[in-house]
């Protein structure tokens, strides 16, 4: 059983970071670190008390109080997280990372950057691009999420096909453990087999196994010219057909490919109030491409065009100005909120399949929205298979029978995508959302030995319990 925070553990709390650092006993304040961004009201938990340490020093101390007072403590990003990870769902001690927000060196000889968890994503480009430079594992939110929330959810993005996820840049963690120990795993060196990856252990474990106070990033050349293409399409398959032939045929590794179905382009656009250029589209894909050579990237912007129209195209718009860009982005920024706009209640997931498995996927999500009468939306990243297949409530529909649908919707959605070779996140975690449904993709052996993980690091289980798995 955890203990509850008490006014002699507030006191305490206050001594080590600070009066103006500790929120108690003031619910409105307190209701701002109770959620994260899943709509549903039921993931939301109250925090006990809200800490905001300054340095590594003051989170050991945070967590040296707590393991041995045996109170939970959630690590808490910018709060923008999909899927409950950030959620004291426990109550207890909420920590905020929001006062750690330097960049502490730009290493320009080594390329890398070396910064505190709640530094903005987008913070640490602008700094970066002084200087020629990039963190590329960035995701789409980065210009309101925290880069220690990136890296515990191991956060991905439109850009993964050519520079992979988050992930593959952190080189080094400072990492406190729910003890109050410090260690340090990785550095600024690129290449580093001695005994077991910590960094990578690290990356994605979603705040239960430590709490990130340094991370160090690897930086690459910010590229200097980018095409985007809109391609629309007669139908899902013709369309996913074409994604792997960019890179085969075509010999380009695209930034991104986006992808869009009917039911997206199609409310999005009434959203916008505007009409679709072509009813009879049925999939759109919007492809990225960058370099160092504005040259370079029309001559490979011309190559996709060549053997889109080759195979099935309806048409290709292809912008050069940020303008034109953000002209046929419009689309694809705007389909949460176009759904939003159609009912607030809705499931947004995280899904991910082989590449080749999308144009099966497609009609099953059809056969489930009319099985359940639910809309689901299907859009995302069609280049790494990454999908938010978004299940939404009907207008009509009332909120119990919405309640009892959604965990079957979600059921069969999850088991079909197991089936298909995939799995129920790809970039989002698991958090609380999704952890009744690990079971559909993992087996007992998979999930005893990440419990097994877990008690090794925390064997009280403070640090963020209830997520990811049960312990008991």
């Amino acid at each position: 059983m955890y203990q509850k925070v008490t006014l002699e553990i507030v006191s305490r709390l206050q001594e080590v970071v600070g009066d103006k650092n500790v929120i108690f006993d003031d619910p409105e304040k307190l209701e701002n670190y109770s959620h994260d961004e899943v709509a549903e009201k039921e993931y939301a938990h109250m925090p006990e008390v809200v800490v905001k340490p300054n340095t590594t020093a003051e989170v050991a101390a945070v967590m040296k109080l707590a393991y041995y007072s045996n109170i939970p403590v959630t690590p808490r990003g910018a709060g923008t997280g999909l899927s409950g990870g950030g959620v004291p769902v426990h109550g207890g001690i909420l920590m905020s990372v929001e006062n750690m927000n330097r960049i502490l060196e730009v290493d320009l000889d080594n390329l890398m950057v070396v910064v505190e968890p709640g530094v903005v994503t987008n913070d640490i480009n602008e700094d970066l691009k002084k200087h020629g430079l990039f963190f590329a594992g960035y995701p789409m939110s980065l210009q309101s999420c925290f880069v220690g929330g990136n890296v515990a959810e191991n956060a991905g993005g439109g850009r993964a096909i050519k520079y992979g996820v988050t992930g593959r840049y952190i080189m080094g963690l400072e990492v406190v453990l729910p003890d109050g120990e410090v260690v340090q795993f990785g550095g600024k060196r690129v290449k580093d087999v001695t005994g077991y990856n910590m960094v990578q252990l690290m990356v994605g474990s979603e705040g239960t196994l430590g709490i990130f106070t340094k991370i160090i990033i690897k930086l690459l050349p910010l590229p200097t010219a980018k095409i985007d293409l809109l391609a629309l399409f007669p139908d899902v398959e013709t369309a996913m057909n074409v994604v792997p032939l960019i890179m085969t045929k075509g010999g380009l590794i695209p930034t991104g490919i986006e992808f869009m179905d009917r039911l997206s382009i199609s409310t999005t656009h009434d959203y916008l109030g505007e009409k679709m250029p072509y009813p009879e589209t049925n999939a759109a894909l919007l492809i990225e491409l960058d370099g160092t050579s504005q040259d370079q990237i029309r001559d490979d912007a011309m190559s996709v065009t060549e053997l889109l129209m080759e195979n099935g195209v309806i048409e290709v718009y292809a912008a050069e100005t940020p303008d034109t860009q953000e002209k046929i982005w419009k689309v694809r920024r705007n389909i949460a909120e176009a759904f939003k706009a159609i009912s607030p209640v809705q499931s947004l997931e995280d899904i991910v399949v082989p590449i080749a498995e999308i144009p099966k996927l497609i009609p099953f999500l059809a056969q489930l929205s009319a099985k359940y009468d639910v809309l689901i939306p299907c859009y995302g990243h069609a280049g790494d298979g990454n999908l938010h297949a978004t299940v939404v409530k009907k207008s009509d529909d009332s909120l119990e029978r919405w309640k009892e649908t959604l965990p079957q919707v979600l059921s069969d959605l999850y088991q079909k995508v197991f089936v298909l070779g995939g799995t129920i996140s790809g970039e989002h975690g698991i958090g609380h959302k999704r952890k009744k449904y690990m079971h559909l993709v993992m087996g007992q052996v998979e999930l005893e030995l990440m419990k097994r993980i877990k008690l090794a690091f925390d064997p009280k289980n403070i640090l963020n319990p209830g997520k990811i798995v049960d312990l008991n």
